[in-house]
Parts: structure tokens; sequence; C-alpha cells
């Protein structure tokens, strides 16, 4: 045993470098106990608080650390150890006060740098916590308060209401939602809800609605707690806004279980695997279970149809999983079905909405198109053929009718397979015999069906050979409006199967318009329910094929305000219908035009020849149009654009479209259809739709972009939106007005902004404004000249021309050299601007062409001074731009153009041109190339 204190730290320091901290501790402390020598002293304490760190001994370490600082208040190993031993024990702020020594006594060590940085965090970190923890128990103290007030059922109403309100705020705060969770908030939630106070239910599910968003974790255990048989029977209620309020807080359960919105995590929970199918699943079977349940009120079954139309098919067909679209047929098709053939004048029936069997037929339509294969579609169409003929009973006409009623809603559903249901045997028969049975009920369903069914040609024919006579036996002698109104439809859409108002007047017996008036009073006549107004709208939609029905029509304030309110409905047959009659009273339908020599020939046979009405004639329609825009149709329009796609279709959109160009065709006109939402409204229709659609939506978009201030008609980012669609229109399948007008849309847009110039480029449509360029049209050339000029500010424009291999700037000095004069003022403009940016351009210039100088020299010598100053413009480029350029310019006669044009006196009208003059031959002066006149 050793008794020398020095000795016994050799051997304490051999031992700690070879990791064995328990023998250095046992070396360092016997030389405490033996040593005198105060200096030795501190570093035995330094050296065993060491020890004790390695041993996570904190507070030991500190004790010997402040031992040995006691004997030398700058030792800085001490100091550092004791500062790490502080922090371990989260003393953060004296650890922080010996680490800022140790930087003092050593102020370039990296190391104490780093741990005063990460000290000073830790304690920043310390302060927000306590500060959070504060808040955290404000939170809970004011979430508890708030829920006292809303059980207590003699606390104030306005107290709350108050109580309420925050209840809803908080909840949609992250910090909120989660304390409200965790102290039992759920279960107070629910005792609110179970209070049956209107009030208070909806204050408990908006809050449980924020407290779901974006948190997957919350919003599983909230359905969990609460249970989906609660939720849907919160939701079944005969309650607007309860039943509204509850199918929002579903759908944000479902978006979170879909991985939809914003995830946030927190904690654990990013390594927590949800698993959401089971979830999903029966989520999904309940809301299939409330579609037939009799418990379930009106607003219930249209808001779990909405549920199902949003949530079941994918989103993008590109997706390849359909799995719940296939989950749905096979579990609740039949359900569905059921409710399309609910028939609302028989005894039983469901409890329904104006739009709850629409709503179904559009989920029919959604579930057809979400379908991969032919084999699934197969047995779509199967499982409907067997559930249909399960109904039908010779023996039981209610239970036929019901039927029929479902091949009616799969008719307003997914046409294709309605078409094919309508070939199952018997059925188009048993419609038109239905047609003449006595019963009111079976005339209505059998009459609806038949209007339905009659949009194919072949059904058409032979409701036409077998039905016709009696929809007119039904409209002479029903008394009921209902019926009448859907027979007179039934007749009109037979007779104008052809596309004309010949066949139409037929059936009509020429009193199309005592039909159409009768027609206009329907629409009017609010007392009359949505569902039987809506017929009114598709009658018009016929009759207006003739001149003086659409003319009366459009005179009809009332009529045309009643059609523009129901458009506003979610219903696919008004949207069309609306959109049908506004074509037909703007005549922007497709005519043909008839040949001179095969009308003879037609007349000569004894065939009829129809002939243009004089109320179709321009200056008609062109009243018409006036008479609409006075009424708001731009509003209405800009209304249906917004409908959800199912509703919304192509052809609509293409009508629509048709419509809006149209309305477009007077310049005066466009200002009022921008104000009016027409310009946001076009942008949808101008890029999804039918070819036809889109291109007349675009065309009617570079209409108003033409002569309108983009900032004003497509505010935002929206104008960006609208170049494609009148880049689209730079075709040669296009005709020359949409070439045109597009020209001029695009000239518009590259004269307002850097940004929208770059845009232009990007949509490939340099190409297409260079060929057109070149076109023996003097307007195409023009207006693709005018556009160039703008877009040649844009420096990758720029570079184009500067790009080795091109005829771009040669095009440019010819177009310079044209007889038209708007053409040379913006060639002109284009060259000036591409000398002035681009260097190169300059000398380029003097290469693409060997009539460049005679060019130059006559833009300058232009009587147009717009012409004439852009080409000084470029004659002032090519000087500056080099020594040599400037003396083949002076060799020539454009040296005595400039000298003529700068000698002139100073006259405020010609005033830049003589300056521009001026400062050319300045220059040369400067290079040497020419001598003041008192020199020479």
């Amino acid at each position: 045993q050793m008794e020398d204190p020095i000795q016994l730290k050799e051997e304490g320091n051999k031992y700690f470098q070879t990791n064995d901290y328990e023998k250095a501790l046992q070396s360092y402390t016997q030389a405490i106990k033996l040593n005198k020598d105060k200096a030795l002293q501190a570093v035995l304490y330094r050296n065993r608080a060491a020890c004790f760190l390695k041993k996570e001994e904190y507070a030991k370490a500190a004790s010997d650390a402040s031992r040995a600082i006691d004997i030398n208040s700058s030792d800085i190993k001490a100091l550092y150890r004791r500062s790490q031993a502080l922090e371990k024990l989260g003393k953060l702020d004296q650890a922080f006060k010996d680490a800022q020594k140790c930087a003092t006594l050593e102020p370039r060590n990296r190391n104490f740098q780093e741990t005063l940085r990460r000290l000073g965090a830790n304690i920043q970190e310390k302060v927000n916590a306590g500060e959070a923890l504060r808040i955290q128990f404000s939170t809970d103290m004011r979430v508890q308060k708030m829920f006292e007030i809303l059980l207590d059922e003699n606390s104030e109403k306005e107290k709350r209401e108050k109580a309420a309100n925050n209840l809803i705020v908080l909840g949609r705060e992250e910090a909120g939602a989660e304390r409200i969770f965790q102290n039992n908030g759920v279960s107070l939630l629910l005792q609110l809800i179970e209070t049956k106070n209107p009030e208070l239910i909806l204050a408990a599910v908006r809050t449980l609605s924020g407290m779901c968003t974006g948190h997957k974790a919350r919003a599983t255990a909230i359905l969990h707690y609460l249970g989906i048989d609660n939720i849907c029977m919160w939701m079944s209620v005969d309650n607007e806004e309860i039943s509204l309020a509850v199918c929002n807080l579903l759908q944000t359960i479902t978006d979170c279980l879909l991985g939809q919105g914003k995830e946030e995590h927190h904690g654990k929970e990013e390594a927590v695997v949800l698993d959401t199918k089971k979830d999903l699943r029966l989520i999904t079977l309940r809301l299939l279970d409330m579609l037939v349940s009799r418990n379930v009120s009106g607003q219930g079954r249209d808001r779990a149809l909405n549920l199902l139309n949003k949530n079941i098919p994918r989103k993008d067909l590109k997706d390849l999983d359909n799995s719940r679209t296939i989950f749905v047929i096979d579990n609740g098709l039949k359900k569905i079905l059921e409710v399309v053939g609910q028939i609302p004048e028989l005894p039983g029936c469901l409890p329904l909405t104006e739009n709850t069997q629409l709503t179904a037929s559009v989920l029919l339509n959604k579930l057809y198109d979400d379908l991969r294969c032919d084999p699934e579609r197969d047995n779509y169409r199967v499982t409907c053929e067997e559930y249909i003929k399960s109904k039908i009973d010779p023996q039981d006409m209610d239970k036929t009718l019901h039927a029929i009623q479902m091949v009616s809603g799969v008719l307003q559903g997914p046409f294709d397979l309605g078409n094919k249901l309508l070939g199952m045997k018997g059925i188009m028969e048993m419609m038109v015999s239905l047609c003449g049975s006595e019963r009111e009920v079976d005339q209505l369903v059998a009459v609806e069906a038949l209007i339905h069914a009659s949009t194919k040609l072949s059904r058409a024919t032979f409701i036409i050979s077998n039905g016709v006579n009696l929809l007119k036996e039904i409209y002479k002698k029903t008394k009921n409006e209902k019926i009448k109104i859907r027979a007179l439809v039934g007749l009109c859409k037979l007779g104008s199967a052809g596309g004309t108002d010949y066949g139409l007047r037929q059936f009509a017996e020429g009193s199309t318009e005592k039909l159409a008036k009768q027609c206009r009073k329907w629409l009017c006549n609010t007392s009359i329910d949505a569902r039987t107004r809506k017929w009114a709208v598709e009658g018009m939609s016929y009759l207006t094929l003739d001149a003086d029905v659409k003319d009366d029509f459009v005179e009809d304030g009332p009529a045309l305000q009643a059609m523009f309110e129901l458009a506003k409905t979610s219903d696919k047959t008004i949207l069309y219908s609306v959109a049908s009659t506004l074509v037909n009273c703007t005549n922007s339908y497709d005519t043909k035009e008839l040949v001179p020599e095969l009308v003879q020939l037609a007349k000569f046979s004894k065939q009829h020849v129809p002939e243009e009405h004089p109320k179709d004639k321009k200056d008609f329609v062109v009243k018409r149009v006036k008479r609409l825009l006075k009424a708001g149709v731009v509003s209405a329009l800009a209304c249906m654009v917004k409908a959800d796609s199912a509703i919304l279709t192509e052809q609509s959109k293409e009508l629509i479209a048709r419509v809006f160009l149209a309305l477009c065709e007077d310049p005066k006109d466009r200002g009022t259809i921008v104000a009016q939402g027409g310009g946001k409204a076009l942008i949808p229709l101008a890029v999804e739709g039918t070819e036809v659609g889109k291109i007349k939506a675009s065309h009617a978009l570079a209409k108003i972009a033409a002569i309108s201030n983009p900032d004003i008609a497509f505010p935002g980012e929206r104008v960006y939106e609208v170049v494609r669609p009148l880049v689209s229109l730079l075709n040669t399948e296009r005709d020359g007005l949409q070439n045109y007008e597009a020209l001029l849309g695009l000239t518009n847009f590259s004269g307002r902004s850097d940004k929208l110039r770059t845009k232009i480029v990007k949509e490939k449509a340099l190409p297409d404004i260079e060929n057109y360029m070149f076109e023996n049209h003097d307007q195409l050339r023009q207006a693709a000249t005018e556009c160039m000029c703008n877009l040649v500010v844009n420096k990758e424009v720029q570079e184009r021309f500067v790009a080795d291999g091109n005829d771009r700037l040669k095009l440019v000095v010819l177009l310079c050299g044209e007889d038209d004069e708007k053409v040379q003022v913006a060639a002109a403009g284009a060259l000036a601007m591409l000398t002035a940016a681009q260097k190169k351009l300059c000398f380029k210039m003097t290469e693409v062409t060997t009539q460049w100088l005679e060019i130059l020299q006559r833009l300058c010598l232009h009587d147009n001074m717009k012409v004439q100053h852009r080409g000084l413009v470029t004659a002032f480029n090519l000087i500056s731009a080099d020594k040599e350029l400037a003396k083949k310019l002076v060799e020539s006669e454009l040296l005595e153009i400039l000298t003529y044009i700068g000698k002139q006196e100073d006259h405020p009208k010609h005033q830049d041109i003589i300056n521009i003059a001026r400062d050319c031959l300045t220059k040369c002066m400067d290079y040497g190339l020419i001598k003041p006149l008192s020199q020479a």
C-alpha cells in the first residue's frame, strides 16, 4: 500500500485511462486522505469529479469540483466538470454560469462555446415549457369552466352561447383540442349531445369536428368512443343544421382515416400504425343501412348519399384500387336501387327530399364509371337486372311500379346501363301500358320513365309508334298538374327528336306558343313542388326550338328568373335543360349551311325544306342576348359551372360554353360578363369537357382577353390559367377568327408582365405565333407580329433570336419592309427592342439579308412617326454596338437621313425623333467617323 499522494494520483490516472473508474476512484480518495498540499488537493478533487461523472454520480461530481474550485477559483477543468454535472442534475442556470467562466478564461475554445450555445437553448426551452405548463393549466381551467356552464341547466342563455362558441374555437386549435381530449372532454361532449338541446348538440358536434381535423389517432379514438351507430343516428334526425354538422364530423373522420388533409404527428404517434380499413368498411356499411331505414329523415338519407358519393369512387382514375366501389356494389347496390325506386305518391314510401332520388342516381352513375373492366360492369348490370326482375309481379301493380321507377332512376344515372335495362323483356311495353292506366300514380311514373327512355332515338321510335296518342290523351284529359306537365315534356321531347322545331310543331299541332305559355306559368308557380317545376324547364328546352317561343320567353322576366333560380339546384336534368334553353335562345347551336341547288331539288320533289324563321335572324338574336344579360344570365351560368362533376355533365359544359361565346359576341357586353363572374366561370369550361366545348369556352376567353384589362378580368394567379386555352386556339384546325382573337388576347397578356410572357413561352406558343407572322391574311399577320413585339422583351425569347440556325430575326427585318403599316409598326418595335437588348443581334441583323440597310433607311424616312422613331432607335442601337457597324452606316445614305432629321428645328410633336437622330450623329462623332460642322 502506497503512502505517496503523487504516486497514488499517477496510479489513479492510469486506471482512469483504462476505463477502470472504480479503482481510479479508490486511488484518488486515498491520495486525498494523505495529501497536505493545497494545489495537489485541487487536482485530486477535480480528477475524482471526472470519475464520478463517468459513473453518472452527478451530485458527488459537482461536490468534488466545487471543492477544487474553492481551492483555485480559476481551475478551468474543475469549472467545466461542475458545469457538466450541474447540467445533468437539471440546474441549467448554474451550469451556464460555470460554462460562461470557462469561455471567459479560454475564449477560443470551441468546446466551451458549443456548451454555452447548447445550455442557452436548453434554458430557453425550459422557460418555454414552463410557460406552456402555465398555459396548459389555464386552458384546462377554461375547458372545465365551459363544460360547467354548458351542463348547468340554470346557466344564463348568453353565457351558454358564449361558452359553446369558445369551445368550438378551442376545438379547432391543436393545443386546445388536445387539452379537451386529455381532460375527459369527449365524454363531456357526449353528455351535451344527450341533452337533446339543439344548440348544445351543434356546439358539441362542431367541437368534435375541430378535434378530429388532421389527427388520425384522435379521430379514430373519437369514432370508437362515440360509436358509428350513434353518429349515424344523430345524422338521421329531421333537423337540417344538426344533420349537416354530424355529416361534416363524419366526413372529417373519414378524411383522417383515408389519410387526406394535413396529418400532424405528436409524440409516439408516428410509431403507431393505425389499421383504418375495418373502420372505413364499418362506416360504409352503416351509411348503406341508412339508405333503406325508415327511421332516417329525408335529409339524413341525403347526407348518407352525399358521403358515399364523395368518398367511395376514386378521385383519380389512374389509381388502380377501386375496392371501395366493389365493396359498395356487393353490399349496397340493391339498397341504392331501392331508394331510386321509391314512389312518394304511394303509401309506405321512405322519407325523401326533392333531391334524394337524383342524388342516388348520381351515386349509381359514379359507381358505374369507377368500374375498371367489362366483368365488373357485367356484374353491376346483372345485379340490377335480377333485382328489378324480382320486383315485377303481375299480381301486385305497386311492386311492378317500383321496378319501372328503378329503371327510370338508372336512366338518370349510368345511361348506357339504363338503356340495357330497357331491353329487358316487357319493360318498354309495361311503360306504355301503364300510361293507359286509370290510376294517376301509374300515369305519373310511366310518363316520367318514357321521357327518360326517349333520349335514345331507337327507344323514341318505339314510343312514337306506341305511346304518343296516349300521351296526348293524358295531357288533354288529366287535371293533375304533375302528370300534365310530364306528358307535355314527353310530347315535346319526342317531337324534337329530329333536332328541329318541325317535328315539334307536328306533335304540338301548331300550338307551341300555347304550350310554352303553360310551361312558363308552371315555372313561375312557386306553390308547385320543385321536382314538378323542373319538368317545366325541360319542356322549355324543347319548345324554345321554336323562334316565336324563344322570343316570348326572354321577354318574360319572372319566368327567366324562376329558371335561373332552379339552375342553382343540384339536379343534372335541370342544368342540362337550362343550358339547352339558353343555347336555343342565343342561337348558339350548330347550323348547317343550305346548298341552294339542294334546296331547289327538295322543293321540286315536294319535300319539306326548313327555312330560317325571321326571328332567328341576327337582329333578333342580338336583342335576346341583350335581354338575357340584363336579366343576370351570367351569374346563373357561373353558379351552374360550380356544380359537382357528376351533375354538370360534359354535354352541359359544352352547352354553357356555347352560350358564353354567344354572350361575348359584342365587345360592349364583355365588361358586364367579367363583372358578373363570367371570366372565372369560363376557365374550367376551357380545360375540361368535350373538345367542342373546350374550343367554344377558349374562344369566349379569347374575346374577353383581347380587350379587357387582365388584372380585372382574371385577377391574381387566375390569369396564368387562361394562357393555355388561348394557345390551344393557335391551331390550323381552328378558324381564322379564333386564331385572330387568341393572338389579340396573347398580345394583351404579353404586354402586362414578364411572368406572363414566360408562361406564354412555356406553353410552346412561340412557333405558332411565328407561323402566323408568315400568314397571307393581313389581320392574322399583324396580330402575330404585334404579339411578338411584346414577347421580345423576354430574355428567353431574345436568346432564341440570338441562337444560330434560325431565321427569326430575318423574318422580323423583312416584315419591317412590308407595305402594311400596322405590321411595320409592330415589326419595327420588335427590331428596336431586340437590337437594344442584345448586341449580338446588331451584327446578326447585317447578315440575315442583303436588304437590311435599305429596309432600315426606309424605316428612318417613314411618314408614320411611330415607324420612323423605331427605325431611328434601331439605327442608334447598331451605331452604339460597334464602331465598324457605325462606319458601315456612315458610309451609306443613312448619314444624310440622320443629318437631315437632326438639323430640323425643335418641335414638340417630332422632338423624340429629332433627339434620337442627334444622338446617332453624336455617337458617330465620338467614334471620330464624322466631324462637327464647324470643323468640317
